[in-house]
C-alpha cells in the first residue's frame, strides 16, 4: 500500500476555506491527507510559514486564495502572489522540487475546484516522494533546532 503524502494547506478564510467547506459538505472525494491552516488572507501567509512546514517534513504545500479581483481585504491575495514568485524563486535555488509548492485561487462556490487541486497537490507530492525536510541533520547545519 502506497503511503499518503502529508500535505499542509494554508486557505484564505473568505475564499477558498470556504470551497474547501463546500466540497466537504458536498462529499467531493479528495484525500484525507490535508491539513488546513485557516487564515485571514493569504497575502498575511509569511513565507516562511511554507520554508517551515516543508522544513518538518510535509510532503508538499498549498497556498490559497480569493480570485484576483475578489480579495476581502482588496489586493491581499496580490500580495501573496508576489510573495510566492520569490518564494518559489529561492525553493528552486536551495534545491527543493517545484511540485512541492503549489498557489491556486479557489473561490467559495469553487467546492469541485478545491478537491481537483488537492487531487493534483497530492499526485504530484506522490511523484516526487517523501520530503525528508529541508535540512539534512547529518549535514552540521550549526545552530538549527533539528
Amino acid at each position: 500500500m502506497e503511503k499518503e503524502p502529508k500535505i499542509v494547506a494554508f486557505l484564505c478564510n473568505w475564499c477558498s476555506y470556504a470551497g474547501a467547506d463546500l466540497a466537504g459538505v458536498s462529499r467531493l472525494q479528495y484525500p484525507p491527507n490535508v491539513r488546513v491552516i485557516r487564515v485571514p488572507c493569504s497575502g498575511r501567509i509569511n513565507p516562511l510559514f511554507i520554508i517551515n512546514a516543508l522544513r518538518n517534513g510535509a510532503d508538499a504545500v498549498l497556498t490559497s486564495g480569493c480570485h484576483p479581483g475578489d480579495c476581502h481585504y482588496a489586493t491581499g491575495n496580490l500580495v501573496a502572489r508576489r510573495k510566492f514568485a520569490l518564494l518559489k524563486n529561492l525553493m528552486d535555488y536551495i534545491g527543493v522540487e517545484d511540485e512541492r509548492v503549489s498557489f491556486s485561487w479557489v473561490s467559495a462556490s469553487e467546492g469541485t475546484r478545491f478537491a481537483e487541486v488537492i487531487n493534483k497537490v497530492t499526485e504530484r507530492a506522490k511523484k516526487v516522494g517523501p520530503n525528508n525536510g529541508l535540512f539534512n541533520k547529518e549535514s552540521g547545519c550549526g545552530g538549527c533546532n533539528q
